[in-house]
């Protein structure tokens, strides 16, 4: 085992134990009779000193404020500590809950770290308490004698070294949602539009009965797309849907959502707005959306962010209002609001928030950069109350930085931990009044090709630093950190996007971290980078179905790099590139025209429609932003704005025009989310009413002969939707090539939960 790695686990033996006289002292808390299991694990270690994160688990009653005592024999001391107040008396070490992590329930955890010195050598503690009850166990064999020579970091937790590298997993043991049919029914001209999912795990055998009422509308099992037009039919008119398997009818959908005009109205509760200590009023508006199934039902819920009218870019000064992030039904009902404080501020680039299944139990969280004064759905107070660290320009560029999960269905605090990466000296970021040192992006990857990873990042003018964690029985633990300042990472300093993108590029079935220009492998190591720098957008996806893998298509902003380049995802190689002009700040690639095989690629400072060969084919689109899968074909149209558009060689067909509804993001014109999230494999479009008092969800009327499982079923697409939220967003593409002339899609390797 690396020295780096080795842990103690302890299991609780005794239910009462006696407070050693001088260890614990006086206990805030219900020091009843308890029983504890506790993961002490040195994360990094170097000449004279040490990291270690320790995780301890009470398998007694609930306790109320909570301490954690060993003893080092070594001569080990603690000299920094986070999420915990951690005090030292000689040997004895004594570690106390501080206010966000209080209270710990049955077979809880709570999670703290600290950075300690030793000399000789750092063997792990033989026993721990909790509360007074001793937890023993035998030490590990493995301790090291002689630790790796590098250097400490002075004053943040130091990052964990990346696990070996495991084999590629075996078929079917890839986590997604388990969910039902999505049914809608949108009205189309004098019938109804009715659409179903497709599941991953049906992709043989499965057909379908549609029933109107108690009537069933189909003469024959539907073996087709899922999707039938019953013409005719009274709007309004109520519908199930039932999979037939092996000649047996099973049991009904849930009944469909009622699209009448073409649209389904989410009620939003609008917070108050409010006054910055300048004076300045604000009032908020609905923002970047995200989905997830947070009760368990096989439904989306939908995670919402309102941003305050005054919120800035990074290089702009000035307060803020706070940010909040709320949770609805497609029905509106409010299942919490989160407030994040005035320590956090509001801004494209600030508030990456992610929803997922991280656990597998079958619910996602929602997880979220969070500060002193953040509160949870549950009224929960993470850090202080009255810190305020906001300075005279508005910026927060001190006091402590948390990473919280949050359960998705409550809203209440699961797990929080120190960010990483965290701030450290505000300059080496790469300027000194808050601009590049509050750049987060955020992403989920499947890093074991079997669960998913919380994907937490800053930086990409200068330093980049990605950290990944795993939410496992309660807790937040990293898996790895990677740091363009570290030895053999320098390739990937200056070259992150202002979005990230998360494919297995390399074919081993896990996924990678696309950070603009650089790659991160799914072990935390830098695996390519073009050198080609920051850009504001970037796609990868199949976007070239004659050629082996994915690829990369990406605009940039460095004037003496190319305009724009596509590339070979899991080599780096560039495949053909555009000449330099500057900063090129919008691009897009899909395959939006069945005259040329595979996607065609255009950007705002080059001229013409790119083929996958870089060659001119003709007119360029009158729009470079989003994407979506609308009408019955697979050639994907062009959203941007409150609109969708065909491409034609001689101009736009317009498809779709939304209304009473906004674009967010200012210029960048994106809608709260756009993806496969109801019906069949087509998009829907998330626009907030202009009055932010609704989400407006738009889903298409027009049949489609095209038969394809959920896209939310397919790995990279579905935390492609999970990533689209992050600072300039971007539209997902899925594993594989949807197009004219596309092949049948691959079967995903996924179990359902």
């Amino acid at each position: 085992m690396h020295p780096s790695r080795h842990r103690l686990i302890l299991l609780a033996a005794t239910t009462a134990a006696t407070v050693v006289a001088g260890t614990l002292g006086a206990v805030v808390a219900s020091a009843a009779a308890v029983g504890c299991r506790v993961d002490y694990q040195i994360t990094n270690q170097w000449q004279g000193g040490f990291g270690a994160n320790v995780t301890v688990t009470n398998l007694g009653d609930p306790v109320n404020g909570w301490a954690v005592t060993w003893s080092y024999a070594a001569g080990q001391q603690v000299t920094q500590a986070w999420n915990a107040a951690v005090t030292q008396s000689g040997a004895q070490v004594t570690a106390r809950n501080v206010d966000h992590n209080t209270a710990i329930a049955t077979n809880g955890s709570a999670s703290f770290g600290f950075n300690g010195s030793w000399t000789g050598s750092n063997p792990v503690p033989g026993s721990f308490a909790l509360n007074g009850a001793t937890c023993t166990g035998a030490p590990p064999t493995d301790e090291p004698t002689t630790p790796p020579p590098t250097t400490p970091p002075p004053t943040t937790p130091p990052p964990t070294t990346p696990p070996p590298t495991t084999p590629p997993p075996s078929a079917g043991v890839v986590q997604m949602e388990k969910l039902d049919r999505g049914l809608v029914s949108v009205r189309s001209g004098s019938g109804n539009l009715v659409s179903w999912r497709l599941l991953g795990t049906e992709t043989t055998g499965v057909e379908f009965n549609l029933y109107r009422g108690t009537t069933k509308v189909n003469a024959t099992p539907i073996t087709g797309a899922t999707n039938y037009l019953d013409s005719g039919a009274a709007a309004g008119s109520a519908y199930t849907v039932r999979a037939v398997v092996g000649g047996v009818e099973q049991a009904a959908s849930a009944p469909a959502l009622q699209f009448g005009a073409g649209y389904l109205d989410v009620p939003l509760q609008v917070p108050a707005g409010g006054t910055t200590p300048s004076g300045e009023g604000y009032s908020y508006s609905a923002n970047d959306a995200s989905v997830g199934d947070l009760n368990g039902d096989g439904s989306y819920e939908i995670v919402l962010k309102w941003d305050p009218s005054n919120a800035k870019d990074n290089s702009q000064s000035g307060y803020t209002g706070n940010v909040y992030v709320d949770a609805y039904t497609l029905t509106g009902t409010r299942l919490w609001r989160i407030d994040l404080g005035r320590n956090i501020r509001a801004g494209a680039h600030y508030t990456q928030f992610q929803v997922y299944d991280y656990d597998g139990d079958g619910r996602a969280e929602v997880a979220m950069k969070t500060a002193d004064g953040t509160r949870s759905g549950t009224g929960q107070l993470i850090g202080s109350s009255s810190a305020d660290y906001r300075n005279s320009s508005g910026y927060v560029l001190s006091g402590p930085e948390y990473l919280t999960m949050f359960n998705g269905q409550t809203g209440a605090v699961a797990s929080t931990v120190s960010y990483d990466p965290p701030r450290g000296t505000v300059s080496s970021w790469g300027d000194s009044y808050g601009n590049r040192v509050d750049r987060f992006l955020a992403g989920t990857a499947y890093l074991d090709g079997q669960r998913p990873s919380l994907i937490m990042a800053r930086g990409y003018y200068t330093r980049a630093v990605i950290a990944a964690w795993d939410f496992r029985n309660g807790t937040l633990t990293k898996r790895w950190t990677f740091d363009s300042n570290s030895s053999g990472n320098g390739a990937a300093a200056g070259q992150g996007n202002h979005q990230l993108s998360v494919a297995d590029v390399d074919a081993d079935g896990r996924q990678e971290i696309v950070y603009g220009a650089a790659t991160i492998d799914d072990n935390g190591r830098l695996l390519h980078s073009t050198g080609n720098g920051h850009g504001d957008a970037m796609h990868v996806g199949d976007l070239d179905p004659g050629r082996a893998g994915l690829e990369v298509f990406k605009v940039d902003e460095d004037a003496s790099k190319p305009s724009s380049y596509f590339a070979d995802a899991r080599t780096g190689q560039v495949l053909w590139s555009t000449p330099a002009s500057g900063d090129n700040g919008r691009g897009v690639s899909a395959d939006i025209w069945a005259g040329s095989p595979g996607a065609e690629s255009w950007s705002s400072a080059v001229a013409g429609l790119a083929n996958t060969r870089g060659q001119n084919v003709g007119r360029k689109p009158s729009s470079a932003n989003f994407l979506a899968w609308w009408d019955g074909d697979p050639v994907r149209e062009l959203l941007d704005g409150t609109k969708i558009d065909k491409y034609g060689t001689g101009g736009e067909t317009r498809l779709l025009d939304g209304s009473g509804v906004a674009s967010n993001n200012g210029t960048k014109s994106t809608p709260a989310l756009s993806g496969d999230i109801l019906g069949d494999w087509r998009e829907e479009v998330i626009w907030r009413t202009t009055d932010s008092r609704a989400l407006r969800i738009y889903s298409t009327p027009t049949p489609t002969s095209t038969r394809i499982y959920t896209l939310m079923h397919d790995p990279q697409y579905r935390v492609a939707i999970a990533w689209q939220n992050t600072a300039y967003n971007q539209p997902p593409h899925p594993g594989f090539f949807i197009g004219n002339g596309m092949n049948r899609p691959p079967t995903p390797d996924i179990h359902l939960r």
